[in-house]
């Protein structure tokens, strides 16, 4: 999804005139998505675990990659993490160090080099290579299920509880890259993330597959602020941002205002300017994703923003761990 749109309502809703009217681009579209990912990829000299999702915009994948990479860590593998550097300038292949910002190699990378070494490479088997070079065991790769460039050993799908796979239709028609059955040849689990019909109809679609269906939810990390009663301005540059704004609810803030961002949103001193200006004259808390927070940098009234805004970090804990563990023993015989 780009940085400046979002999502159209109707691939959320049955499919309607909308749909419908955008059913033969969708259906080309689609076929060139699958006659891409039958592509022979290249091989990395050591395993490839890929986070991704059947459709376009968020979906938890990068939550669940560090979770991933978590149980890989606890059994001893020396996880890395591929990602193309999504909202970044550069094309890698090349580590991302400290000091780095999102305006170079995109806002999941810096989330995903809190964790373990992390490259971003465009050329995914290009950036394979540097991470094997640096020592890494085994790839978590942040996105790619589409992409055939690197062969993968396991692709792990996010899908969204709330939401699922929308309408069921290929874009521009609804969310989906390609058709459902037609990706689904390629998925090894997938893991529904937080509650929903939708997402319930996705999991029980792949254990009628035959996939491991997992399933997962969002909560808040011990470092996260205490917000209970506090008058707060909720910003977010992020996927969906409702969700966010209900995590600040359920934690008893009291969300005076709101102000949403494409995806991915590159602030500017204007906008952090404005939201400051906005929280100043209400006697607000400003309050935004961690996401969005790594963005905050570059200028003056963006470094000033972060200085008074709190950011709410969050993590993704399966509900049955061990069935986890157990997926991934089978596919690389790690500890359980």
């Amino acid at each position: 999804m780009s940085p400046l749109l979002q999502p159209p309502r109707f691939w959320y809703r049955p499919a309607g005139w909308q749909a419908r009217l955008l059913a033969p681009v969708a259906e080309v579209y689609g076929r060139r998505v699958v006659a891409r990912m039958r592509q022979p990829g290249q091989r990395a000299a050591v395993p490839v675990v890929c986070i991704g999702n059947f459709t376009l915009g968020g979906a938890g994948k990068t939550p669940l990659a560090l979770a991933v990479a978590d149980l890989l860590a606890e059994a001893g593998y020396k996880p890395a993490f591929l990602t193309r550097g999504y909202g970044g300038s550069e094309t890698g292949p090349l580590r991302v160090m400290p000091g780095a910002v999102a305006a170079e190699v995109g806002d999941e990378a810096l989330l995903l080099a809190r964790k373990a070494p992390t490259i971003v490479s465009v050329d995914r088997p290009a950036g394979a290579a540097l991470a094997v070079s640096d020592g890494a065991t085994i790839i978590v790769m942040d996105d790619g299920f589409q992409n055939p460039s690197l062969e993968k050993d396991c692709s792990i799908i996010a899908v969204d509880g709330e939401t699922g796979i929308g309408n069921g239709m290929t874009f521009p028609a609804g969310p989906l890259r390609a058709p459902l059955h037609d990706q689904m040849p390629f998925v090894s689990a997938v893991v529904v993330i937080g509650p929903g019909d939708a997402g319930g109809r996705v999991l029980d679609f792949a254990r009628g597959s035959g996939l491991a269906a997992l399933q997962a939810r969002i909560v808040l990390d011990p470092s996260a602020p205490v917000l209970r009663g506090k008058r707060v301005l909720a910003f977010a540059g992020i996927g969906r941002p409702e969700k966010f704004f209900k995590t600040l609810a359920d934690m008893g803030a009291i969300i005076a205002a709101t102000q949403v961002f494409p995806d991915h949103h590159p602030f500017t001193e204007n906008d952090a300017m404005a939201i400051a200006s906005r929280a100043q004259s209400g006697r607000l808390i400003p309050v935004t994703t961690t996401k969005d927070m790594v963005r905050l940098t570059g200028g003056p009234a963006r470094t000033g923003l972060a200085s008074i805004t709190r950011s709410v970090p969050v993590r993704l804990v399966f509900e049955e761990e061990n069935s986890m563990r157990e997926f991934l023993h089978r596919h690389f015989r790690i500890r359980k």
